[in-house]
């Protein structure tokens, strides 16, 4: 179809004289394809050259007339018929005679023909789709309102009166309509077409939706093209499938369309699934994109998509023997990396070629950086085969997965190397989880990760799973809460972490304190006072809970160590108003429908798309929370409010060290801190200590004394 791509070419650039050359010289050809003439006619249709191209479109009729097939000649006439403008004679002629051909047996023959023009010529237009519109019109049958209405059954109509009632979708009531106003607006719909089945029995197509739901969606895209996921749950979300099933619902469709053979999936979220004109096998697809010659990490992500969708094909001798040839042609690569050659030899192993070919033990021995292979692997079940590899090949296995042990981010990795080290019994494992309990704050999702484990399993089943293993990392946990607060990127966790102490009544607790003395429970509560990210319903529950292991344990409000006044100036007041506002109007409605095109996908488990635009929402969600507190507890910081002689909140401290160079430290809120610019919250540890301080005194910075020279204030 060379000529279509350049009439395309042409539409889109909207050059109608270079469009008009181009279909003369077609008009010329020898045979006539068509697919590629009816595509012309139905681009040209929908294009802002229609109303031009109306008046030399006639000029097809020489390409129409080496057609043979009947039912092309009359798909191909009425195109024509729709675009012309010029309403002349001779094509009047042959339109007249195509219809007395075709239903020269219609008693209402000439009435139809007056009724689409065809008896004046004036305006004939449309006629062949009128006239089939028209043959079309009978009670019960179906058709589609151009104007916005959906589609419509006839309950009714009158020859006499020349008019017809109708039930729309998307209108209330019945409609009246004259069959001059019909010709306009509708469009036919066969008995079988998606519209019919879905408006006239829904429950039926329901059924078949559950029962086959391939051929619904296939329905669906000969009926109405190709289709994206937002439109397919468009056209069935609620109006066939329930709401509350869809997402079930299309995440198996999802999987079955990747394995159909006639339908074709999109490698962009927004593009369109297709009908392909005839059935191709998966492996045929899979050869062809591997022919197109992509890097070694693209092909890697083929091949591993095909063989879990397809397993049953690493059985396929035929397709083993080819893909292995593919592979050593991989294999043969300059700039193959050694993540990328594990993996080719991992792809081998699975498809149990000769072991010769297979050098996994060879590349595993010679790895010293193992971490760094492991790094450059997307594919997480690749990441653990390789793990498995380091346990088969590696002498210094243990110390290699002691190493990676908290660097990992999988759980199912970490999972695996604490199932092989406690396999080993080796004491040095003991020695790294104490050294988590101690230092949480370096290793945050492998520290909650592994409290998890520890915390809630049976004592001895984990190393420190034991009561003072549990009661200190209970405190450990606390201090790790307390410091994700201000950490962006680790917000998801703290709401993990959150979550895990409210869960079951705050179970947590009450495990934790019937175990804890009295010292380590003081601890505890004091700890948690800290965490801001703990509200005071929480605390209040965490005291009550300790309050009835210890009775003697003072009351919540004694507790309370920190104010909740925030200060700000009136810039960052209106500064915090803007991100609120800029958050709950602008980022939430994005994120929502990222969310909605990503869901749109299916397949939730490996969605990536899915599972980053669920964790930006929570993300916008736990910021919209944080600024509305903070809101809340807002006091505006006024001249008269500022004391200047000696630092306080609202003041720019200047200073210098034992050489003379100087810094300048300003102290307001947590809404305009900025540490880049040594603006500190009154709540941060360097401003607590030089709140109080006088002209003159010292202070500890970054290993150095520096000495306050002045102190004014900010609104000076």
């Amino acid at each position: 179809m060379t000529y279509l791509k350049q009439f395309i070419e042409k539409i889109k650039s909207n050059d109608y004289q270079g469009f008009l050359k181009i279909f003369e010289e077609y008009c010329f050809s020898d045979e006539v394809n068509y697919e590629e003439l009816k595509s012309l006619l139905l681009e040209a249709e929908k294009s802002d050259l229609a109303e031009n191209f109306g008046q030399h479109v006639n000029r097809a009729i020489f390409l129409w007339e080496k057609l043979e097939d009947e039912d092309e000649k009359n798909e191909i006439l009425r195109l024509i018929c729709d675009l012309q403008n010029k309403n002349d004679a001779e094509l009047a002629s042959i339109v007249y005679d195509h219809l007395k051909m075709k239903y020269s047996k219609d008693p209402l023959f000439n009435e139809k023909i007056r009724l689409i023009g065809l008896r004046s010529r004036e305006n004939y237009q449309g006629a062949i789709s009128k006239f089939e519109l028209l043959t079309h019109m009978k009670k019960g049958k179906f058709v589609f309102h151009k104007a916005g209405w959906g589609t419509g059954e006839i309950l009714d109509l009158s020859l006499l009166r020349e008019e017809m009632n109708l039930e729309f979708e998307y209108v209330v009531g019945h409609k009246s309509l004259s069959f001059e106003n019909a010709l306009k607006t509708l469009v036919p719909l066969k008995d079988d077409h998606f519209l019919s089945r879905r408006f006239g029995n829904p429950d039926l197509l329901e059924k078949q939706a559950k029962e086959n739901p391939i051929e619904i969606v296939k329905l669906l895209i000969k009926d109405l093209g190709p289709q994206n996921a937002a439109d397919i749950k468009e056209a069935i979300c609620d109006l066939v499938i329930p709401s509350k099933e869809w997402n079930r619902w299309w995440q198996n469709t999802r999987s079955k369309i990747k394995k159909d053979k006639k339908l074709e999936s999109p490698k962009k979220l927004s593009e369109p699934f297709s009908l392909r004109e005839k059935e191709i096998n998966h492996e045929e697809v899979l050869y062809r994109n591997l022919e197109a010659k992509p890097k070694p990490k693209e092909i890697i992500q083929m091949i591993h998509a095909f063989l879990r969708d397809f397993p049953q094909m690493s059985k396929n001798e035929d397709f083993k023997n080819s893909l292995t040839i593919k592979l050593a042609d991989v294999l043969g690569h300059e700039d193959l990396t050694k993540s990328e050659k594990i993996q080719i030899h991992f792809f081998l192993d699975t498809l149990k070629v000769d072991k010769e070919l297979i050098k996994i033990d060879e590349i595993i021995k010679e790895t010293s950086c193992p971490m760094d292979i492991l790094k450059d692997i997307d594919i997480v079940s690749f990441k653990k085969r390789f793990l498995i590899s380091i346990r088969k090949y590696k002498s210094d296995w243990e110390a290699i997965f002691l190493d990676l042990f908290f660097s990992l981010e999988q759980n199912v990795l970490r999972d695996y190397i604490l199932q092989e080290l406690m396999k080993a019994k080796t004491d040095k494992l003991t020695d790294k989880i104490k050294e988590l309990s101690e230092h949480p704050l370096l290793y945050p999702a492998a520290f909650v990760w592994y409290f998890q484990k520890a915390f809630f399993a049976k004592e001895g089943d984990y190393p420190l799973s034991n009561k003072d293993g549990k009661t200190k990392y209970f405190e450990s946990f606390l201090i790790l809460l307390d410091y994700l607060e201000n950490k962006p990127e680790y917000k998801d966790l703290a709401k993990k972490m959150l979550s895990l102490i409210t869960a079951k009544r705050y179970e947590m607790i009450q495990s934790v304190m019937n175990i804890a003395t009295l010292n380590q429970a003081k601890e505890f509560l004091l700890l948690a006072t800290k965490c801001r990210i703990l509200d005071d319903h929480d605390i209040k529950i965490i005291h009550s809970l300790a309050k009835v292991v210890f009775p003697d344990l003072s009351d919540y409000k004694n507790e309370i160590v920190e104010e909740t006044v925030i200060w700000a100036t009136e810039q960052g007041l209106l500064d915090l108003k803007k991100k609120i506002t800029h958050i709950s109007t602008i980022e939430m409605l994005d994120n929502a429908k990222e969310i909605e095109e990503a869901r749109a996908l299916g397949d939730l488990r490996e969605n990536a798309e899915y599972k980053a635009a669920l964790e930006k929402r929570a993300r916008l969600q736990t910021d919209l929370k944080t600024f509305a507190d903070l809101l809340n507890n807002i006091r505006i910081l006024t001249k008269d409010i500022i004391e200047t002689d000696k630092v306080s909140i609202g003041t720019i401290i200047s200073s210098s060290d034992d050489k003379g160079k100087k810094n300048t430290f300003t102290i307001l809120g947590p809404v305009e801190a900025d540490i880049d610019k040594n603006i500190l919250s009154f709540q941060s540890k360097l401003a607590k200590e030089l709140i109080g301080k006088t002209i003159g005194e010292k202070f500890e910075y970054e290993s150095k004394t520096y000495t306050i020279t002045d102190i004014r204030s900010v609104l000076e």
